[in-house]
C-alpha cells in the first residue's frame, strides 16, 4: 500500500514538476513565454475583479515576478508533496487557488465560442485537482499520528 500512495503521489506531482521545469527552461530574461501568455489575462482579470467587487490589482505587478513565483510554487510544493508533506500540498493548492481563474477565464467568453468550451474544460480539470489537493490535506489531517509504545526499561540491580 505504501507504494502504491508513493507512486500515486509521484504521478500527481510530475503534473507540476514538469510544468514548473519547462516555464523554468524558458525563462529567460523577460519570463518567457509564460510571461507573454500571463500580461492579458491578468489585464482581464484584474478589470473583472476590480468590476465585480471593488478590489484592484496593482498596475505595477512584474509578470516576471509573478511567473518566477509560480514556478517556486509548483516546484517546492511537487516535491514536497512527493514526500507526502502537508506543506506541499498546501503550495500546491496556492498555486492552483490564484492561477486557475487567471489562466482559464472561460467566463469572459461566449458559451457558443470554441475558446469557452477549451478554457472551461481546463478549469474544470484544475478544479478536480484542486479537490484531489484537499482531499489529500484532509486526508492527512483526520489521520491519527502513530501511537508509539515505549518498552519498559528493565531494572538493573
Amino acid at each position: 500500500m505504501a507504494f502504491v500512495s508513493s507512486a500515486g503521489r509521484l504521478l500527481f506531482a510530475s503534473v507540476f514538476l514538469l510544468s514548473a521545469w519547462q516555464e523554468f527552461n524558458e525563462f529567460g530574461s523577460d519570463g518567457g513565454a509564460a510571461a507573454k501568455y500571463l500580461r492579458p489575462k491578468l489585464d482581464v482579470f484584474s478589470s473583472h475583479l476590480l468590476a465585480h467587487t471593488g478590489v484592484q490589482v496593482p498596475k505595477q505587478v512584474e509578470i516576471k515576478h509573478l511567473v518566477a513565483a509560480a514556478i517556486v510554487l509548483k516546484g517546492v510544493g511537487g516535491v514536497l508533496f512527493i514526500f507526502g508533506s502537508t506543506l506541499g500540498a498546501v503550495l500546491l493548492l496556492l498555486h492552483q487557488a490564484i492561477a486557475t481563474p487567471i489562466l482559464y477565464d472561460f467566463y469572459n467568453y461566449d458559451a457558443e465560442k470554441k475558446e469557452f468550451n477549451q478554457l472551461f474544460l481546463k478549469f474544470t480539470q484544475n478544479l478536480a485537482l484542486f479537490g484531489a489537493l484537499l482531499f489529500f490535506i484532509s486526508m492527512k489531517i483526520s489521520m491519527p499520528k502513530r501511537l508509539r509504545k515505549r518498552a519498559p526499561k528493565a531494572k538493573t540491580t
